[in-house]
């Protein structure tokens, strides 16, 4: 795989923070002519740097406004139990985003739901039932001074 070089990051800069750009105005702002800023864009999604273009919704509009964090650590540290969590996890519509992380749990999840009603649901319901669940801890987010997802 070849270098990005600093031209190609600026673009990535840019379409990380507005998708939607034209290509035009994306040019100018990158500093290179409209076809030129095509092909670059065009060559990043066929070496798969860019791999897709997302709407950023807000999620009080989208009945997900309670975030949580959770720490899961599992009972049993086996293939088996790892793909049955990661299968359940991914059935999940709450459950946004889900990574296998080191340290002293196994994985780390992204939640949304409408409330915390809805949070104790899936925490009871869902989370708490699947098997080899040892641990959950929550980390309810208050406020997000920074998140350059949104």
């Amino acid at each position: 795989m070849s270098e990005i070089d600093d031209i190609s990051r600026r673009i990535l800069r840019v379409l990380a923070r507005d998708g939607r750009i034209s290509n035009l105005d994306l040019a100018a702002e990158v500093g290179l002519s409209p076809s030129a800023c095509l092909r670059r864009v065009q060559e990043l999604e066929r070496r798969g740097v860019i791999t897709g273009y997302r709407a950023r919704l807000d999620p009080l509009q989208t009945g997900r406004g309670f975030l949580a964090y959770i720490t899961v650590g599992l009972a049993e540290h086996t293939k088996q139990a790892q793909e049955g969590f990661e299968r359940a996890m991914r059935a999940a519509p709450e459950v946004v985003e889900c990574h296998n992380v080191t340290g002293v749990f196994e994985y780390l999840l992204r939640v949304e739901t409408a409330d915390l009603a809805a949070y104790k649901a899936f925490h009871t319901d869902r989370l708490g039932t699947v098997p080899h669940v040892r641990s959950i801890t929550s980390y309810i987010v208050m406020g997000s001074p920074k998140d350059d997802r949104t």
